[in-house]
């Protein structure tokens, strides 16, 4: 079955025939299961485009299939109930568990083909987006995270996700997104700066989002504040993040108070994954599958031990560490199976022990500029060990643009490897 398919599931063979000769009339490519365990089979091959599945089932009922899918993971494709006897409470349970609607038999033609259609649409939209909301775990944090979000979809204003680098904020951000609309991010910060109307009219009635505003220079950063007195005229829903903490930025004298003032109406933190830590085997899971289907990687499994290892690291670049460092594993692997011993090599690359208290002390006796600039020193040359030497990651950390920290170095001395900020 190849992950364009259509798969059928129906134990009458009839039903089966003729729903797939009238989808293959239509152009799509067409999968057939006559019971759950064959669509079990199927659906542990690839991820189908959608699932037509029949409530009432010899083997199996379609409910019961859709809970194990859901359960595992594997329910990251539109299922579309079908059935000729099913009961409304029935139909509202299949929703709720994650089918994205339900057909009655006997099913008209024109309605069996809007609803294909839509649910085709639809998980197409689901494949562009790597992990969705509902991916990121069950752990009270998340749901709290998830109620903040809904209570927040309700209001119009600019909302700021504020969180670690790497915590997902353009999956969290995908939360207030509507099917058909315009999802907008700019190819550089500068077009802020140069051209904002621009921007706003290829947003138009949908989403423009901003990634690490706390990065931005004065000028793109009086661009933005133009372009938040344009927001309702193009009706635009803006959404921004920023990894720096607040505090840092209010006294920072590159950033525009205003701005802040303007953005802080309404702001989300994203939780760090070391907060969420039950979650990890279920997300890096959900990682590894959706990378085999995507046919990034070839088909591998993390064993039981290889789970307990991720889930014990705490994962200082959480999500976007998580998932490439997941994707290194899969390519590198020589076996299907990634086992412990694997994962701990990986991460062994990543941990640095921490330096004594006792080895931390300063000279008070000092005069303050020189010990002011013993600790600046000491600072970067600390992030830097810890990221090995890649500036990109470092400039992150410690919230400068990467023009502003090499001027800073070659001010404290410290002499650093250009090359390997592009690793």
């Amino acid at each position: 079955m190849r992950s364009s398919d259509i798969l059928i599931v129906d134990d009458e063979i009839g039903i089966r025939e003729l729903l797939s000769e009238i989808l293959q009339d239509e152009g799509y490519t067409v999968a057939l299961a006559e019971n759950a365990e064959v669509a079990r089979q199927l659906r542990n091959q690839t991820r189908p485009a959608l699932v037509l599945l029949d409530i009432w089932m010899p083997d199996c009922d379609g409910v019961t299939l859709l809970k194990e899918w859901a359960k595992s993971g594997q329910l990251n494709m539109p299922v579309v109930m079908m059935s000729g006897h099913a009961s409304i409470d029935t139909a509202v349970e299949a929703t709720r568990i994650g089918a994205f609607d339900f057909l009655e038999k006997p099913i008209a033609l024109q309605k069996l083909l809007t609803t294909v259609q839509r649910a085709v649409k639809y998980g197409d939209m689901q494949v562009n987006t790597s992990l969705n909301l509902d991916k990121l775990g069950k752990s009270e944090p998340i749901q709290e995270l998830k109620r903040q979000l809904e209570r927040v979809a309700k209001v119009k204003s600019p909302v700021l996700l504020t969180g670690e680098p790497g915590s997902g904020f353009e999956l969290v951000a995908r939360f207030f997104h509507q099917g058909n609309t315009p999802w907008v991010t700019p190819a550089k910060p500068e077009q802020l700066a140069d051209a904002p109307l621009e921007l706003l009219q290829k947003a138009n009635n949908g989403v423009l989002f901003l990634p690490e505003i706390g990065q931005y220079n004065r000028r793109i950063q009086q661009g933005l504040l133009f372009l938040l007195s344009k927001l309702d005229r193009f009706n635009v829903r803006l959404l921004c993040s920023c990894s720096r903490p607040l505090q840092e930025l209010l006294v920072d004298p590159e950033c525009d108070n205003r701005l802040l003032t303007a953005l802080s109406s309404v702001i989300v933190p994203i939780p760090p994954l070391r907060e969420h830590a039950e979650d990890i085997i279920f997300i890096a899971e959900q990682i590894l599958t959706e990378l085999v289907e995507s046919k990034q990687v070839s088909a591998h499994k993390l064993t039981t031990a290889a789970l307990n290892a991720l889930r014990q690291y705490d994962w200082p670049g959480n999500l976007e560490q998580l998932r490439s460092i997941i994707k290194s594993l899969a390519l590198t692997s020589e076996s299907n199976d990634i086992d412990a011993p694997e994962v701990n090599k990986v991460l062994a690359q990543f941990r640095h022990e921490k330096p004594a208290a006792e080895e931390t002390g300063f000279d008070f006796n000092m005069p303050l500029r020189e010990l002011r600039e013993q600790l600046e020193r000491r600072y970067f040359e600390y992030h830097i060990s810890l990221e090995n030497g890649n500036m990109s990651r470092v400039a992150q950390k410690v919230g400068l643009e990467r023009t502003h920290l090499y001027r800073k170095l070659k001010q404290l001395g410290i002499k650093f490897a250009r090359k390997t900020a592009e690793e």
